[in-house]
């Protein structure tokens, strides 16, 4: 151990390790860095000095994979780096263990499912071991059910809680929120009943897009189209003068909910049935023939039924038409059991009655086998494969019914507000840019207004009741609402002001809404959860709009999107100022790395096996936005750069090095008087200037490289070119000016690092510094830039490629790099003669040279005429 006596008001001692090493490095400074409050934030502040991040809360629920440690560790590098550079970092983190995933979680992990309808169970506990089949599951109260959904998402977190610390988060541990618990619901809640009282939400009863397993609406953003085998079925409707009119159905199952048929106005196979009326086959109903734009005369026979509803243009018809609503698909995705009203022919009635209550799959076997024994259908069904509409959550296709659902306005019916919300993104600042044209592409693509209420049990309850009439009848035309200082409410379990549970569901009583909140309605609010809007509104002053939205580029239409609406409707206004975009993690194969495609990596594993820095570092090596493969490849150069870190500090430090010899701490600019010190500094001056363009561009991959090649730099051709002076064998002159270059540089060195390197800059600034390296000041070049200004930052590339060609000659002699050199030859080209004598000496120490004779060459540097000392 090298240990040297300072000042009271410095380090006492550099005090070294015999043996560095990065083991054990995360377990000892995760949790210094925590008890000694390192990242804590600040209350006392004003907004200007604050920067504040709206971290992404990971699903509690589930369990994260590598993609996680990814995108988070480059939010987190951008957050060290505004902390370094004087910010009073705001950098909370939630668990989102709010909706869908949580409840599929506590069902197969406790093998319960939930009913409304049964009477709650003080202290229930589930089975210690969960029956096999579904079938045995226990069945539980709707509170029962949200008791053990919470009891495990707080187990989940704290597993969460012990990696995302294990892989250097500077988040604020003391400032975590939960997207279920009471503050998040009082928010939630709350902004939902602003929404409501200014209009921007409003409750309809419309076609809903519906998840016949989950049992619950869908919003638009949580579609997506998948490929799915159907068949065209050339099906005959009926004209008044004995003709058919042929139409193309992959739906014909859809036929008893005929509305309408359609076509081109400017179709002329159409033109005169446009205003009369045809007649179902199998079913008898006469309906219209309209006129859209919408319809496309080159896709089939160029008509289409309108039915309600089978898919969103059959929705948008309908409502552009004023058609009939004649739905019969329930929210069990069955056709209704009772035939409907407008099906009144005797035969029409009894072959409905064949495809009742039968699956929309069940029920198109029936109606084709119908169509073929009526000789309705011309020839076999065509197979194709189409886009069908899946929830992004299940496995089956999504129908559309007809339910009373809660809305907020998002611009998908309003031209204006539209626009409004375009050019609040062109507010924020996109890193990368160009991802702003996914945002806009979507906002200018939306059909409907944004569908928030979810049939589940587990969520943020709609904070309302209804009265109910003397008939039994709700009304829903003016909801009973809690005031302020009641939120969070639970309506299913607590009675309205005015009324007692007696009168729940009674004649002249009150209903509660049975619905929850979209997980995303809360979500969106995460700006306003963290920040403490409406509860502490001196902390929401210091740190809304937030400076930081990172997220993943996949999730633009719903979280960020969703953010930015409810920031407006709120508070007229853009959630933060910057986002920055994230890319997905690849496989091998180049595929998405996704759980339910079981090509994901788990974290721990890559942690322990290569250390938290390494991982990191491959993070942090990706662009914002890139898609980036996943490559241990890449963590092993991590590690050797955290090691390589480690063992070059302590070089310098046992030269006799502390931090008095740091330029401004004690060594001046005049201290250094080497031409290869001050070319040192040069690049280093340069080096700090680019880190720092780089990461205010938000460019932090681009600083990782830049101080990374610096570094290789430093530590091959520099350390080993200065070892001789650095050893004092030229006098104590020449041994300060190279003292005070080398502490200059690894100071600045391990605040560049500091970001993507955690645990390795910390480890070695304790070694001869007090406090932490991220309690530091983000280097600038004040105090030395005099001295790097002097410098011709080519010296130390023209000396240090000489010393590579002398290693060279060694190495292709077949002799040891320790082997004396009688005599040898460099050439440069002339501009680069001055710069090689600026370093001479220290490249003959370096090279162990005698003689080393400097010619002029019109190409590159070369090494020749190598004469090697005999017997060496």
């Amino acid at each position: 151990m090298a240990e040297f006596d300072q000042g009271t008001d410095t380090p006492t001692t550099v005090s070294v390790p015999d043996k560095p090493g990065l083991e054990g490095l995360e377990e000892k400074y995760s949790q210094l860095w925590r008890s000694s409050g390192t990242y804590a934030f600040d209350e006392n502040t004003e907004r200007g000095s604050v920067y504040s991040i709206d971290t992404p809360p990971p699903t509690a629920s589930g369990s994260l994979h590598v993609g996680h440690m990814f995108s988070y560790t480059q939010t987190d590098v951008v957050a060290r780096y505004q902390r370094m550079k004087g910010k009073n970092v705001f950098y909370p983190l939630g668990w989102d263990d709010n909706g869908l995933p949580t409840e599929r979680r506590v069902q197969n992990y406790y093998g319960v499912r939930c009913d409304p309808s049964k009477p709650y169970v003080e202290g229930y506990r589930p089975p210690e071991k969960p029956a096999k089949n579904q079938r045995d599951w226990d069945v539980v109260s709707r509170q029962n059910f949200i008791e053990l959904c919470e009891e495990l998402a707080v187990e989940d977190e704290k597993v969460f809680e012990n990696l995302f610390m294990t892989l250097g988060l500077s988040v604020d541990w003391d400032r975590t929120y939960r997207t279920i618990d009471d503050h998040s619901r009082k928010v939630s809640q709350l902004a939902f009943l602003k929404d409501l009282e200014a209009g921007n939400a409003y409750m309809a009863e419309a076609p809903t897009m519906w998840d016949v397993t989950f049992r619950t609406a869908v919003a638009q953003a949580e579609l997506e189209d998948k490929e799915r085998d159907g068949a065209y079925h050339r099906v005959s409707f009926h004209r008044h003068d004995g003709g058919k009119v042929w139409i193309e159905t992959t739906r014909p199952e859809l036929l008893p909910s005929c509305v309408a048929l359609v076509a081109h106005p400017d179709d002329e196979r159409y033109q005169e049935l446009f205003g009369t009326t045809v007649t179902s086959p199998l079913f008898g109903v006469e309906v219209p023939v309209k006129a859209h734009e919408l319809a496309q005369p080159d896709k089939g026979s160029g008509i289409a039924m309108i039915c309600t509803f089978g898919d969103t243009t059959d929705v948008t018809w309908w409502r552009e038409l004023q058609l009939d609503t004649r739905a019969l698909i329930g929210r069990d995705g069955r056709f209704a059991r009772e035939t409907p009203e407008w099906i009144t022919a005797d035969d029409a009635r009894e072959r409905y009655q064949r495809m009742a209550g039968a699956t929309v799959f069940s029920a198109q076997k029936a109606v084709v086998e119908m169509l073929r024994e009526t000789e309705e259908m011309d020839g076999d069904p065509k197979k194709i494969t189409h886009p069908v509409k899946f929830y992004e959550k299940g496995d089956k296709p999504l129908e559309i019914v007809t339910s009373r659902q809660w809305y907020i306005r998002n611009g998908g019916r309003d031209a204006d507000r539209r626009q409004d919300l375009v050019n609040r993104g062109r507010e924020i600042q996109w890193h990368p840019e160009f991802m702003r044209s996914r945002y806009e592409n979507w906002v200018e693509g939306l059909n409907g207004d944004w569908l928030i209420s979810r049939q589940r049990f587990f969520g943020v309850p709609f904070p309302l009741w209804y009265a109910v009439d003397d008939a039994g009848e709700p009304d829903y035309e003016r909801p009973l609402l809690p005031s302020e200082d009641l939120l969070p409410v639970d309506p299913a379990a607590q009675a309205p002001t005015g009324y007692d549970e007696s009168q729940r569901d009674q004649p002249g009583g009150f209903t509660a809404d049975p619905d929850v909140l979209d997980t995303w309605a809360t979500s969106s609010l995460t700006p306003q959860i963290a920040t403490g809007w409406a509860v502490d509104s001196s902390l929401h002053e210091k740190t809304f709009p937030m400076d930081l939205r990172p997220q993943g580029h996949d999730i633009i239409r719903t979280w960020l999107f969703s953010s930015v609406v409810r920031a407006e409707t709120l508070a007229s206004t853009i959630p933060w100022t910057n986002t920055a975009l994230s890319g997905w993690i690849l496989d091998p194969d180049r595929k998405k790395m996704s759980k339910s495609k079981g090509n994901v990596v788990v974290p721990d594993e890559v942690l322990s096996k290569h250390g938290a820095d390494a991982v990191r570092y491959w993070a942090a090596s990706a662009r914002l936005g890139a898609d980036t493969a996943y490559d241990e490849g890449q963590m092993k150069i991590g590690r050797r750069l955290a090691i390589k870190l480690l063992n070059a500090s302590k070089f310098v430090l046992m030269q006799g090095v502390d931090e008095s010899s740091i330029i401004g701490h004690g060594a001046t600019a005049a201290t250094v008087t080497n031409g290869l010190d001050r070319a040192l500094l040069a690049q280093l001056g340069d080096l700090v200037t680019a880190a720092t363009e780089a990461f205010e561009k938000y460019e932090y991959a681009r600083a990782l490289q830049l101080t990374e090649s610096f570094f290789w730099r430093f530590t091959d051709d520099y350390v080993e070119l200065v070892k001789d002076r650095a050893y004092g064998a030229r006098g104590e002159s020449e041994q300060a000016s190279v003292h005070a270059a080398l502490a200059t540089t690894l100071d600045a060195l391990l605040r560049l690092f500091a970001p993507f390197l955690p645990f390795a800059t910390d480890e070695v600034w304790s070694w001869w510094r007090h406090g932490s390296v991220h309690r530091s000041e983000w280097p600038t070049t004040q105090g030395w830039a005099e001295v790097a200004a002097s410098g011709d930052a080519e010296v130390l590339d023209v000396v240090g490629r000489a010393l590579s060609g002398l290693r060279k000659s060694k190495s292709e002699a077949k002799v040891k790099q320790r082997t004396e050199v009688a005599s040898a030859t460099v050439a440069v080209p002339s501009e680069s003669v001055p710069r090689l004598h600026a370093g001479l000496d220290d490249l003959k120490a370096a090279g162990n040279a005698r003689k080393i004779d400097v010619t002029e060459s019109d190409e590159d540097i070369t090494v020749t005429n190598v004469e090697l000392v005999p017997g060496e």
